[in-house]
This record gives C-alpha cells, sequence and structure tokens, in this order.
C-alpha cells in the first residue's frame, strides 16, 4: 500500500496555497486558506454595478465573472500562481470562497472531520452530493488509517460515519473484506495521493462551487473543433490550427491536381486500392493482370510487381492487414494470394464447378473469403483448405466483400437491393435495404459506416451500429451502365470520392454532402477511386482509359530516361 497522503512528484511541488495553485517546499503544508479569496497583502475591490460591466465579448452572452474565475483557474494550474492571485486582487473576483479554499486546504492536510464540517458549509443543496462528497473523505480516511495500521480505528470510522452515509453499498463490502480478509486484493486498498482525492471531489462538486480542472483548455479545444467541423475543405493536421485567427481551409487542400498518370496497363483499368500503411498501390485491369506499385518518399509512383497468371481480366484486389502479401480475384475464376516484397504467387484458391467473384480478408490475416458465383461465400485457410462456407448469404454474381475489423460480421450483397451483414458466430442477420439496385460498397474504417452505390446515380452513407440507419446522401456523378466504385478518404475519412461515366472523380464533404470538386482528366469512365489512407493528400482514379492518375496538392518534376518515364508522366498545371 501506499504512504498515508501520499502524492505524485509534480503535485509534491505545489499546493494550493491562498492564491490557488503555488510552488512549495517539498513536503510542506500551508495552513492558509487555498485557492484563491483575499488574504493580507490584498485588497478585492467590489465589482461595478453597471449592467455593461457585467459582461465580456460583444455579443453579451459571456458573463465577467465566470470569465475571471476561469482564467484565473488556468494561471494556478499552469503554474503561474502569482498571476493568478494578481488576477484576483485586480478583479476583485475570488476563484474560490474562503469557505471552499479552508475546505481544500483541509483535504490535503488530512483533517478529515474538519473537511467534513466544511464540506456542510460550503452552499451545497444537493444532499446526495454532499453525501457522495463525504463518502470519497471518509474512504480516504478508512485507507489511511489502515495504512498507518491503525486497523480498529479504521474499523470504528467505517461503522459510525461511512456505513450510515448508506451510499454505495457495494465500495463500503469491498472496504468491509479489506478487514476481514487475511490477503487483500492490493487494488481495492492502493491509497490515493490526496491531490487526486481532491481533484474526484473536484468532478462531483459543482462548477459554480469549485471549477473544474483545464476547463479554458476544454473550451478552447471545443471551439477549434467547431471550426474545424464546420470547415468544407479540411485536410490537415490539427496541429496547423491556431489560435490567432480562426480556422478555415481553401480547396488547396484538396488533392485536386494530376501529378502522375501510371500508363502500364495494356486495357481498362478497373480496380486499385492503397495499401493499409499508404506505401503501395494495387491495381487491376481487364489485361488480366494487376500490378503493384511502390510509393517513394518523394509522393511518386513507380511499379513494383506486375502480378500474371490469371485467365481473366482482374476485378478486384484485397491487400493482407499487414500489407505483406495480396490477393487478387479474376472474373468468375480463381483468387491468388501474393508476397508483395518478391511478386511471387503463394496460393490459388478455386472452386470446382464455380468461379470467384470476390476477395476479402479476416482481421487477424488468417483466413480469406471469397463470394462465389453460385452464391455463397466460402472462407479459406492461407494454404488453400475450406474451412466454412455460408450457403444462406446469396452473394450475387457481381459482389463486394468485407468484415467488419472485429471478424465478427461478413457484409454482402444478397440481392439486387439489399446488403447482408452476417454474424459469423450466432449467424444472425442484419440488412440494408434499399429502393434502387445496389452496384457496389465500400466500408469504412472503423466499420462503423458503409458507402453504398446505387443504379441511380446516388451514394449512400449509412451508419451500420446496431439497426442501421441512412445518415447521407451524395449525388452528381455519373453511372447508366458500368460498376463505378466510391471510397472514404481524407483526414479522418472527411470526404467521399467516386469514380463516375463522365470521366470525372467527384468529391464530396462526408457530413456536408455538398460536392466540392469535379475533377477532370480522364478520357473514359473512372471505375475506382482510392484514396491513401497514410496521406490525405493522395487519391488515385482507375479509368477505362488505359490510366491510373494520382492526384495531390502539387506537382513533382519527373526525371525522364532515355526519352520516356517508364509509364509515368507529370502533368504541370494540373490536368
Amino acid at each position: 500500500m501506499g504512504g498515508v497522503g501520499d502524492e505524485e512528484p509534480a503535485l509534491k511541488r505545489m499546493k494550493l496555497s491562498s492564491k490557488g495553485l503555488v510552488g512549495l517546499s517539498n513536503g510542506s503544508s500551508s495552513k492558509e486558506p487555498v485557492g484563491g479569496g483575499s488574504s493580507s497583502g490584498f485588497m478585492a475591490r467590489p465589482l461595478s454595478s453597471e449592467g455593461d460591466d457585467q459582461v465580456v465579448g460583444t455579443r453579451g452572452v459571456i458573463k465577467r465573472e465566470e470569465f475571471v474565475r476561469i482564467i484565473a483557474k488556468a494561471l494556478y494550474s499552469l503554474g503561474y500562481g502569482k498571476s493568478g492571485a494578481r488576477l484576483e486582487e485586480e478583479s476583485g473576483i475570488p476563484l474560490h470562497t474562503s469557505g471552499v479554499n479552508l475546505f481544500m486546504q483541509q483535504i490535503l492536510d488530512g483533517n478529515w472531520d474538519d473537511s467534513i464540517a466544511s464540506l456542510h458549509k460550503i452552499g451545497l443543496e444537493d444532499e446526495s452530493i454532499v453525501k457522495s462528497a463525504s463518502f470519497l473523505i471518509l474512504e480516504q480516511k478508512f485507507l489511511e488509517l489502515l495504512d498507518g495500521e491503525k486497523v480498529m480505528e479504521a474499523l470504528k470510522t467505517l461503522r459510525t460515519e461511512i456505513a450510515p452515509l448508506c451510499t454505495n453499498s457495494s465500495r463500503v463490502h469491498e472496504l468491509t473484506s479489506i478487514i476481514v480478509s487475511p490477503f487483500p486484493n492490493r487494488d481495492t486498498v492502493r491509497v490515493r495521493s490526496r491531490s487526486k482525492l481532491l481533484e474526484e471531489l473536484q468532478k462531483l462538486l459543482p462548477p459554480t462551487v469549485m471549477i473544474p480542472e483545464k476547463r479554458l483548455e476544454h473550451l478552447v479545444e471545443q471551439a477549434l473543433i467547431l471550426q474545424r467541423e464546420a470547415c468544407p475543405f479540411h485536410n490537415s493536421l490539427d496541429r496547423e490550427m491556431s489560435l490567432y485567427s480562426d480556422h478555415h481551409c481553401g480547396k488547396d487542400q484538396i488533392p485536386s491536381r494530376t501529378l502522375q498518370i501510371l500508363e502500364e496497363h495494356d486495357d481498362e483499368v478497373w480496380f486499385v486500392q492503397f495499401s493499409h500503411n499508404g506505401k503501395y498501390l494495387a491495381s487491376a485491369s481487364n489485361d488480366r493482370s494487376a500490378i503493384i506499385w511502390e510509393v517513394d518518399v518523394n509522393g511518386r509512383l513507380s511499379v513494383k510487381h506486375r502480378l500474371s497468371g490469371h485467365q481473366r481480366p482482374v476485378s478486384s484486389v484485397a491487400w493482407s492487414p499487414n500489407d505483406q502479401e495480396l490477393l487478387t480475384c479474376g472474373v468468375e475464376e480463381t483468387i491468388r494470394r501474393w508476397d508483395v516484397s518478391t511478386g511471387k504467387c503463394l496460393q490459388v484458391y478455386e472452386r470446382t464447378g464455380a468461379g470467384l467473384v470476390s476477395c476479402a480478408w479476416f482481421p487477424s490475416g488468417k483466413y480469406i473469403l471469397s463470394g462465389i458465383s453460385d452464391k455463397n461465400i466460402c472462407m479459406w485457410e492461407l494454404d488453400g483448405k475450406e474451412v466454412e462456407s455460408w450457403k444462406g448469404a446469396k452473394t450475387l454474381k457481381i459482389s463486394d466483400l468485407e468484415v467488419t475489423g472485429d471478424g465478427e460480421e461478413i457484409i454482402s450483397i444478397c440481392k439486387d437491393n439489399a446488403v447482408l451483414l452476417l454474424n459469423r458466430e450466432s449467424k444472425d442477420e442484419r440488412f440494408i435495404e434499399e429502393y434502387q439496385t445496389i452496384t457496389s460498397f465500400t466500408l469504412s474504417k472503423d466499420s462503423k459506416f458503409l458507402l453504398v452505390s446505387l443504379l441511380n446515380q446516388e451514394i449512400h452513407l449509412w451508419n451500420i451500429e446496431g439497426d442501421p440507419k441512412l445518415v447521407g446522401k451524395y449525388k452528381g456523378h455519373r453511372r447508366t451502365r458500368f460498376v463505378v466504385r466510391s471510397c472514404f478518404g481524407g483526414l479522418k475519412q472527411g470526404f467521399i470520392a467516386s469514380g463516375s461515366e463522365d470521366s470525372q472523380v467527384y468529391i464530396w464533404h462526408r457530413s456536408s454532402g455538398e460536392l466540392i470538386e469535379a475533377l477532370p482528366g480522364h478520357s473514359g469512365a473512372v471505375n475506382c477511386v482510392s484514396w491513401n489512407p497514410a496521406n490525405p493528400h493522395m487519391l488515385a482514379s482507375a479509368s477505362d482509359d488505359r490510366t491510373i492518375r494520382i492526384w495531390g496538392l502539387h506537382c513533382v518534376n519527373v526525371k525522364y530516361q532515355n526519352g520516356h518515364s517508364n509509364g509515368i508522366h507529370c502533368c504541370n498545371g494540373g490536368t
């Protein structure tokens, strides 16, 4: 057990004095009132009775007294005790009443009986708060007596002071067991420091009595967060926000300039996906190949491996949880598993008499999943052994497949206008039902939202925690004939991006649904987009024009070798 009234090292150097939290010698204890209020040498001036002096700010909503007290509290918390005391003196507004100061000092000095008496005199109207605060104080008294091996006095405190409060009976039982048990639970008997006790009491008492710790910091953070959420283009790190001016990002934070054009595929590019760590991009094409592209430190992409072996077009890819392996899925054919570092095919997965139409990894990385053309879902071990299948899943011939981050639910399109969320263990089913045909879907990084693309040229955002709820709609892109895929992206996945059959990439603000950008450049339908999860300023798009475009904020100069760029071009001036 810790020593009686032990305090953390940082707090040993800080005690509440007559003017708040100021430095004292290690282990010293002031007998003066604590936490503000006038004392010798300071004359508190009365507040002006004029109404305008009672508020600050231009809108008349900030009460001067509250504002000054919160600033004083912040000064003491930051260690500026003299400044806090000076503010109390000049303003005539004490941080705490003399009764609260006395109560706080009694807690730090371990004067438990006196602190209980003071607690009843500081103006608390709610008797339940008084009881709860008394319980915390007497519990501390009990534990410190035990720690000092004063067992009989501790027992008396438990019987005559704590038990009669008739509150927190479960904790009373725990305290009782400490005395009767020969081997008490160390976590149960550990004595908190008195400073920690004061912090807990501070959370319990009304803020008008004791200003909450870090209240000013909380208000400032709240203001910054509201500014951030109101900014339609916010895509920069929070540390770039400043208190000196209101926050507003421009469109220059959105990846909207073509930095590279990747031209290694010989036919339409149907699918692109960045690795989880953002270091690689994988693409799948109608040319029956997939390519792993590597992102260098300057944000330029180059071919790492071309993956050949499929007999049919490659429709999708999936990165392993650790990004060391990649799945590629041929159209109603097989799934191949590749080693990213070497480009070697490690395993081929297939079903006799049926083709595979989608692929996904379990979060553990020990199993893979696939939708089958016979409308079932199958799970394999990495060595190709089939371990489980779900015949009731009814996946469609063209189908996406996802697994939630906890591995509990498998998500697939089960009919034209419905998505199935199947619990792998309980077999419980939940459904997202749309009024239009679903063409594709994407799961958010936190597995809480599903982005569903529809035949009617809308994209719907569903919250899938509990009963699925439609929470957003995105419109403007074009889709009439092909599967066009969308994605989450940007800082904290604050944006939605989608391909489009009008050869553009569309970007919306996720919360507001506002269309931010329509990016021209491709000469064919844009089939798929992927936002780099590690770089909010990098976006990739795949098109029927056989190219992949890398979008960013600034143009990167490309060094040409032997008169060509090995399939990578830089487009100065945008597109």
